[in-house]
């Protein structure tokens, strides 16, 4: 497939830079012309307002400043309604001036197209538009159809899920070029497209994989289809930062700097200038509404360092009819979609609110019938005030749970996939503030009241924790205090939590599975399915190690674990070199672990093994950057085909072995095939050689020698004759294994 440029629209990064050749631009100005000298700017026209008298017309206009007064500032004075030659009626328009161009704009905006009484519709344009377009020659007398472009089918945007071999997809980033891939197991994988200076900072897949999204300094590209066609353009200038919805039905982009909009720009409006985070539509490419970033609001030019990004900035609802904002230490604004207005017209107030995390799932809590959904915050201690964390209740805003926490240096909050349960990680000090300990809070959400449970055996501050996706099983590391001038960091210890198993269908309490002690891990990463997980040891310069664990592990049980819901096991542990990064692909069947040049410089590549741990394949890339899965999207499944799967999985992977074992034959068949074309090959420039050889010695006269001849043609003859080829195969077999304790 040809590259195709990653500009924003058509041009290339060699037309971008191309300065020397004179460009008209004659039709872009004539189409876009600013004539700002004139001060035309911040007038509008009304039009389809109401015939009226020299009477009433103080009473109408009084009655429209109530409606123009709500998106800028003017007055009767620089309200003027032309009346008819005998000045008996008004024309049924009216020209507006107000303070500023931005509020013009946003009176065009916000009021055209709205209600002025049952009988009379607004139409609001700005009167530097109605010059331009109504000009004499800009319109045509006579009335002409518009050309409909024929119908054209375009690219199936989820066609990769159709492959028949239910292969995955992946893209990879190294140097200035980006390609998607085919996971081909051990093999080398299958190149789909590949093109250099795609993106400018970072490539990222929508969440259920339908668009891949490219950064340039004009905004933001999406890309999908067979042939990675453009499907989408945001012109969000220098944009940095990027949040899909869940659904895939609104993006959030953030810039450093504030955008600047100019006269003529198709998308952007006077609404959007001086703002840093704008939200999206995907499918009409339009913004909804966009912010000033609160990390730059009210900061002087030589005021402190400007705060750390608070990304995301919105944080989006399971199902996409919220987004949520947090003002650090003061309020929740909370937005519905798709109009983007604040819920109830005010923002929650919440004094000192430090965080805040949607439920990733509609939650379903006992006794609560009523549409809701739930999000988790924290506060600190404030005067002689405790901590909390609360559980709210959208759209009533009702506070549903509450906990109060006392010592708190610092809370994280972490929900399972599900909505099941959240936990609040409570790292706490000691009142001399000498020590530090975690708790766990793990509020119990599908239960009646949402009780909460105390994990408070942890010794150590917890630096990592993982719920298990669609389960109820836990994962967390701990590290000992580091101490002061230590070269080395503290060793951490890895412990492993599941339910007791109690009667019927409830969950029971949690408890410790194991702990791994003297460990240096600090990543948990588990399968998107569940039940494994691998932990790692990630950026860093000493230790590069992956474990992979089964947590129900299908042999002998240890009998202090029997009355827990989870059997433990460590399946393989091996390392990755600089190891940066580990992805599961969306099947939970592979674990990339990769190591990026964004980290450090050595070694870069990424490696793949199956979900037990076995290197498949490794893969040594220079200026290696970025490796992502392509995620699935939900699947189409009832819940009880999904268990009739499961229930017959013996069957299918029948199939999927007689597929890899024909695979495997094929591959041995090609091998061999390649060395009897090149033998072949040999034995028919030794044939020619020696006739050639043997028409010289006739020509010289010089006498035959041995039947060399013949003994090359009973050779060539019996190759011929041979119907199979012998394919070696070396097997390594362990004859003995001695293990030997060292000191």
């Amino acid at each position: 497939m040809p590259a195709m440029a990653p500009s924003f629209d058509t041009l290339s990064e060699q037309d971008l830079h191309e300065e020397e050749e004179e460009i008209d631009f004659s039709d872009l100005k004539a189409q876009y012309e600013v004539r700002l000298e004139e001060g035309l700017d911040t007038f509008v026209v009304l039009d389809g307002l109401p015939i009226v008298g020299e009477d009433t017309r103080d009473k109408l206009v009084k009655y429209l400043l109530k409606k123009l007064n709500t998106v800028g500032h003017t007055s009767s004075d620089a309200v003027s309604m032309p009346f008819n030659e005998k000045k008996s009626s008004s024309e049924g328009f009216a020209i507006v001036e107000y303070e500023t161009p931005e509020q013009a704009m946003s009176a065009v905006k916000h009021l055209h197209g709205t209600m002025l009484d049952k009988k009379h519709t607004l139409a609001v344009n700005k009167l530097t538009d109605i010059d331009r377009y109504g000009r004499e020659g800009r319109i045509d007398e006579e009335y002409k159809p518009p050309h409909i472009e024929p119908f054209k089918e375009k690219e199936h945007l989820r066609w990769w899920l159709g492959d028949p071999n239910a292969r995955d997809q992946f893209a990879l980033y190294r140097g200035d070029k980006v390609g998607v891939y085919w996971n081909m197991k051990k093999d080398p994988p299958e190149n789909v497209v590949d093109r250099p200076h795609w993106t400018q900072l970072f490539v990222q897949w929508s969440p259920h994989g339908t668009y891949l999204a490219s950064i340039h300094p004009q905004g933001l590209q999406l890309w999908g289809g067979p042939s990675f066609s453009k499907q989408k353009q945001f012109p969000h200038p220098f944009v940095q930062l990027v949040e899909f919805s869940p659904g895939e039905s609104y993006l959030t982009t953030w810039s450093a700097r504030p955008v600047q909009v100019e006269e003529g720009q198709p998308v952007l409006t006077y609404e959007e200038d001086g703002k840093h985070i704008i939200v999206w539509d995907i499918v009409s490419g339009k913004p909804l509404r966009s912010f000033v970033a609160h990390e730059v609001t009210g900061q002087e030019a030589d005021a402190a360092p400007k705060k750390k990004v608070q990304w995301p900035a919105f944080k989006w609802s399971a199902d996409e009819k919220y987004v949520a904002r947090m003002l650090p230490q003061q309020s929740i604004s909370i937005y519905e979609l798709p109009r983007m207005n604040l819920l109830d017209k005010t923002s929650v107030k919440i004094d000192g609110i430090m965080d805040f995390e949607w439920a990733p799932a509609t939650p379903t809590r006992e006794g609560v019938k009523q549409y809701e959904q739930l999000l988790c915050f924290w506060t600190p201690e404030i005067g002689s005030n405790p901590a909390k964390v609360g559980l709210m209740s959208v759209p009533s805003k009702e506070i549903v749970r509450t906990r109060n926490l006392f010592n708190v240096s610092d809370v994280k909050l972490h929900w399972q996939t599900q909505a099941a349960y959240v936990c609040v990680k409570v790292d706490r000090h000691s009142k001399s503030k000498k020590s530090m300990a975690t708790n766990l809070e793990i509020f119990r959400v599908k239960e009646k009241g949402v009780p909460v449970e105390v994990v408070d055996s942890l010794k150590d501050t917890v630096i990592n924790f993982a719920w298990e996706p669609k389960g109820d099983r836990f994962v967390l590391i701990t590290t000992g205090e580091a101490s002061a001038g230590a070269a080395v960091a503290p060793k951490t210890a890895v412990s492993f939590f599941a339910p007791e198993k109690v009667k019927g269908s409830g969950v029971g309490n949690f408890k410790l599975i194991r702990t791994i002690e003297k460990k240096t891990s600090n990543g948990i990463y588990w399968s998107p399915k569940g039940r494994f997980v691998v932990v790692a040891t990630v950026h860093s310069q000493q230790s590069f190690d992956l474990d992979f664990w089964d947590l129900d592990f299908e042999g002998e049980k240890l009998e202090s674990e029997k009355d827990l819901a989870a059997n433990l096991q460590l399946m393989k542990s091996t390392e990755h070199y600089g190891i940066t990064d580990v992805d599961w692909d969306p099947t939970g069947r592979y674990v990339v672990s990769s190591a990026s040049v964004w980290t450090h410089s050595m070694e870069n590549g990424w490696n793949i093994h199956t979900f037990s741990g076995t290197t498949l394949a490794e893969h040594p890339t220079e200026k290696f950057k970025q490796f992502i899965w392509r995620p699935r999207p939900l699947t189409l499944l009832s819940k009880e085909e999904q268990k009739q799967i499961r229930k017959n999985l013996r069957e299918y992977s029948r199939e999927f072995d007689e597929e890899d074992k024909y695979a495997v034959d094929i591959a041995n068949t090609a091998v061999v095939e390649k060395r009897k074309r090149v033998l072949n090959e040999w034995l028919a420039w030794v044939r020619k050689e020696k006739e050639l050889l043997e028409e010289e010695r006739q020509a010289l006269g010089i006498p035959e020698e041995g039947g060399e001849a013949d003994r090359l043609k009973t050779a060539v003859t019996a190759l011929d004759s041979k119907a199979d080829a012998v394919v070696e195969e070396i097997v390594e077999e362990i004859i003995e294994e001695t293990e030997e304790i060292i000191g």
